[in-house]
């Protein structure tokens, strides 16, 4: 479910009770959360069916098409999470993403889980990727610890003025740090909407593209359910993106605390497979922001 930054409460007592009360009672009573609350289908529309009373959804990948959907407001500046399920079996030359975007048309901010699908028996791939003022090719590749088509986990993607982490069940597996001190491109100033999509990619999603969808084992399914976006909606207050009491920009927010930071770093030396940062024949000199 969409929820909006914190509110600077009123000096008044009474006031000051009466709007905790009906945050807390709106809080409650609005979950759990359906997909069409906040999202829609953004195409194929047909390969996007509702389960649970619309409190999960299942997308259709097919020889014909894949499909995706979008939430319906956009975001500066939260936290958006969802559980999934990804496709079972022979997955190569599938991918699953999570996403946040822009959706500008070359200046674009863009915060990417794309999970890259495999052949039986191999580990699932996730890869992340970071667009600032229209500038990616920051990949990362984290193989994951578990499989994650045999039950639902947890993605989350945390955005605030500090940096941004991308958490695997609560298990931080990358963060980018806000160095615009440093001349480094961070987003800061465009709204970006929620989107989720299942597509075939099989020039590179798997070994490069070496493995190629099997569509023998078509259709393929994703598993989604429990949405959930705290952020600052625009429009919407203007005050909200700034508002340094929003939960994500307080003081535990701001860098990963000591059991984040341990798992940060099992998460980089045991599962990490590609760091853009240390592959010397794209980028000779390191990206600023690695040596920062």
């Amino acid at each position: 479910m969409a929820k909006i930054c914190s509110p600077s409460f009123p000096d008044t007592p009474f006031l000051y009770i009466f709007t905790l009360f009906t945050l807390m009672f709106i809080r409650i009573s609005a979950r759990p959360a359906t997909f069409v609350d906040d999202f829609k289908a953004a195409w194929s529309e047909s390969h996007i069916r509702q389960m649970d009373g619309g409190k999960a959804i299942q997308l259709v990948l097919d020889q014909s098409t894949g499909c995706g959907f979008a939430s319906k407001r956009k975001y500066l500046f939260g936290r958006v999470s969802m559980k999934i399920k990804l496709i079972p079996g022979d997955s190569a030359g599938t991918v699953t993403a999570f996403y946040m975007n822009s959706d500008t048309a070359t200046v674009r901010d863009e915060l990417d889980f794309e999970f890259l699908g495999n052949r039986s028996g191999q580990p699932y791939s996730v890869q992340t990727n970071i667009f600032a003022h229209g500038k990616g090719d920051r990949e990362q590749r984290v193989n994951l610890w578990f499989d994650p088509s045999l039950d639902y986990h947890t993605y989350t993607i945390l955005w605030s003025h500090k940096h941004i982490v991308f958490y695997v069940d609560d298990v931080p597996i990358r963060e980018y740090k806000n160095n615009e001190a440093k001349n480094i491109a961070y987003p800061t100033s465009q709204p970006m909407g929620v989107y989720s999509t299942l597509w075939e990619a099989d020039d590179w999603a798997t070994r490069g593209g070496l493995e190629k969808i099997d569509w023998s084992k078509a259709p393929f399914y994703a598993y989604y359910k429990d949405f959930d976006i705290e952020g600052c909606p625009v429009p919407g207050p203007t005050f909200c993106p700034s508002n340094p009491h929003n939960w994500w920009e307080g003081y535990a927010y701001q860098s990963l605390n000591a059991l984040e930071a341990r798992r940060y770093r099992w998460v980089r030396v045991n599962h990490m497979v590609y760091d853009y940062c240390t592959d010397r024949s794209r980028f000779p000199v390191p990206p600023p922001e690695c040596r920062a």
